[in-house]
């Protein structure tokens, strides 16, 4: 029973996996018939601007949520990486434009900041044994604390350009070419960047044993443990994938926006959480896909530059993000009571 629980994470793994093929191209068709309506329903749409709108918003967005993947694979969740991603940005960027050190150090302490976040909330989860909701919840209101105590409030900015000092980062995610007589044109080199990540990640959580471990803790925590796999050393794993991949977010949103404000990053968890079930992540764990999350994630920045398009206003997001989240779960709970 052990072999094979671990080479297949649950007896109806078969039929998980087409649920997640399926739910990737459900993902994938809502967003591009998201995006169509959106292109039909406004001319003011229909512009290059609205597209790199949609693009930048996506980076952090696909990071957040594909840390968030592995997390929700166990049966997890996260709460603060919301928070943890405006705090590691702000501290980040505190590091260079306040304290003068060099932009190679700042982004490598954005991410340690975020991992180090993610240290605990794997700790208090895998090892303390707290519930996830409430070890992160925890750290989310320290994370958003600590920014706010550290900043005293006041924004910080990142490089407002690639030429400036410390800037070349930016160039990882967009690169502006001049043209005579025209604006500047932005080319998004964070989508080949994305696309290279989302292969590499969809690779570890499908094809290794990190991965394999992962959603055989979501799938049958109990029978895991019984087959002798170290379940909370791999539980602990997921949350420092996703701590990397929240300090990774910190980073393309700076590089991206380069001001960050105190308390920044709230509610961001929302979308990243949002997409990633849309994709066909299981929120009872166990069934999880890498490139649905990116699907996800980028109906949800589609929506986000949509609607201000047909005349409606922040707060119709957020009604609809609910409303999407609740639809994909009830087909999730649906579709696994068949099983």
């Amino acid at each position: 029973m052990g072999n094979n629980s671990l080479k297949n994470p649950t007896k109806k793994g078969g039929r998980l996996g087409g649920l997640a093929k399926s739910q990737q191209f459900i993902a994938f068709a809502a967003m591009i018939v998201l995006y169509l309506a959106f292109f039909l329903a406004a001319k003011s749409f229909r512009t290059v601007n609205v597209l790199t709108l949609i693009l930048n918003s996506s980076y952090y967005l696909a990071f957040l949520g594909i840390g968030v993947t592995f997390v929700i694979a166990t049966g997890g969740i996260d709460l603060s990486l919301g928070t943890v991603m405006g705090c590691a940005a702000l501290l980040g960027g505190r590091l260079y434009s306040v304290n003068g050190f060099p932009m190679w150090v700042a982004i490598l302490f954005t991410i340690l900041i975020a991992v180090l976040f993610n240290v605990l909330n794997g700790f208090l989860v895998a090892y303390i044994g707290l519930p996830a909701f409430v070890a992160t919840l925890g750290t989310q209101m320290m994370a958003s604390g600590f920014g706010q105590i550290v900043s005293k409030l006041q924004k910080t900015n990142w490089p407002s350009t690639a030429s400036d000092a410390g800037g070349s980062f930016k160039n990882a995610f967009q690169i502006q070419v001049a043209r005579e007589g025209s604006t500047n044109m932005n080319i998004p080199t964070g989508l080949v960047l994305l696309f290279i990540v989302v292969i590499i990640m969809s690779i570890i959580l499908t094809k290794t044993k990190v991965g394999r471990y992962i959603l055989s803790l979501g799938s049958n925590y109990e029978a895991t443990r019984l087959s002798g796999v170290n379940v909370r050393k791999y539980q602990f794993y997921a949350y420092l994938i996703n701590g990397v991949f929240v300090g990774l977010a910190a980073v393309a949103y700076a590089a991206i926006y380069t001001s960050i404000t105190a308390g920044f990053g709230a509610g961001q968890e929302t979308n990243a959480i949002a997409g990633a079930v849309i994709g066909g992540t299981s929120l009872a764990g166990g069934v999880a896909s890498i490139w649905g999350t990116l699907f996800g994630v980028i109906m949800m920045s589609v929506l986000k530059a949509g609607l201000p398009k047909i005349g409606l206003q922040s707060q119709w997001q957020l009604f609809l993000t609910g409303l999407i989240i609740i639809i994909a779960v009830i087909i999730d709970v649906r579709r696994n009571r068949k099983k």
